[in-house]
């Protein structure tokens, strides 16, 4: 039976190398990935048994630590084997994935060249990150005043933990105002992306217009969105984007693991309909990644 909190599960977690009770996988009060935000991860889908893009996100998590200046000790191909394992280990078929590293408690204080480096898989059921009636008729996003931080000031190319904290600030201010999410600038003052999710928008040319991910993730997604919009012919203009284009938007919707392809129905108050371009690569999504039946040949 599973227990309101995550730390007070029935499961397992590879841990280390070890399938660890998932009560049991813990770390030290003085880990240095907790003061320091010395960690990185990933977010993961696995549906008919199968993880979507596992090696690209296994990829991904070790150039994340690179960036973050050290080395997981475990190959990309032994960290996919790590998520297969954790999943088939708990009999998930259809759920959420999160690989992460970090640096132990050797060391404490800002320096950590000599902490050990720990790498862990833990695996659950998943329902839609937006409610299904949301996805439906689109969610409704609030700009934050917090701001994507320029790529001199920040890794903003890893997925690390401390690059989330601007992202729970911002969605925390939005939910409390009835929104379902934040819409993120730049430090430019230009769109940027929502709190876990990339953007983008058909404007009046009829064609998707996205920010380029100079600050923040090119989501693995987003990327297979890409390849989707090139099947039918829709051309994907990566620009900079003003927030006052907004109003112009015929359609927009944001990409992520968690959101897969979801509608944006509102921002700051503007209404924006849920088109037939979204309506298409949602269905073409949904076909790719093996959640409709027609096409499990496609997410393998």
């Amino acid at each position: 039976m599973v227990s309101t909190g995550f730390d007070d599960r029935d499961g397992l977690i590879w841990y280390d190398g070890q399938m660890v009770e998932w009560r049991e996988a813990n770390v030290h009060i003085l880990t240095h990935a907790m003061h320091y935000a010395s960690c990185v991860f990933e977010g993961e889908r696995v549906y008919n048994g199968k993880i979507f893009k596992l090696q690209e996100h296994s990829e991904r998590l070790i150039n994340s630590a690179n960036i973050l200046g050290f080395e997981i000790p475990y190959s990309v191909s032994e960290i996919d084997d790590a998520c297969i394992k954790a999943c088939q280990e708990n009999g998930i078929v259809d759920g959420y994935v999160r690989p992460i590293a970090w640096r132990g408690s050797e060391m404490m204080g800002v320096s950590a060249q000599d902490t050990q480096i720990h790498l862990a898989v833990a695996v659950w059921p998943w329902p839609s990150y937006f409610s299904p009636e949301a996805r439906m008729k689109g969610i409704r996003l609030k700009t934050s005043k917090w701001r994507r931080p320029p790529p001199e000031s920040a890794p903003v190319h890893a997925k690390a933990s401390g690059l989330y904290m601007i992202c729970t600030l911002s969605k925390h201010e939005a939910e409390a105002d009835g929104y379902d999410d934040a819409l993120m600038l730049d430090w430019r003052g230009f769109v940027a992306e929502g709190t876990g999710a990339n953007i983008f928008f058909v404007m009046s040319d009829g064609n998707l217009h996205t920010p380029p991910p100079d600050c923040f993730l090119n989501g693995i997604t987003r990327q297979s969105v890409f390849e989707l919009a090139e099947i039918r012919n829709y051309e994907i203009i990566e620009r900079h984007i003003k927030p006052e284009e907004i109003h112009d938007a015929k359609e927009v919707f944001v990409t992520g693991t968690a959101a897969e392809v979801t509608p944006v129905g509102e921002i700051d108050g503007t209404i924006i309909p849920v088109g037939p371009i979204t309506k298409t690569l949602m269905e073409d999504y949904d076909k790719l990644v093996g959640k409709l039946p027609d096409n499990e040949a496609s997410a393998a």
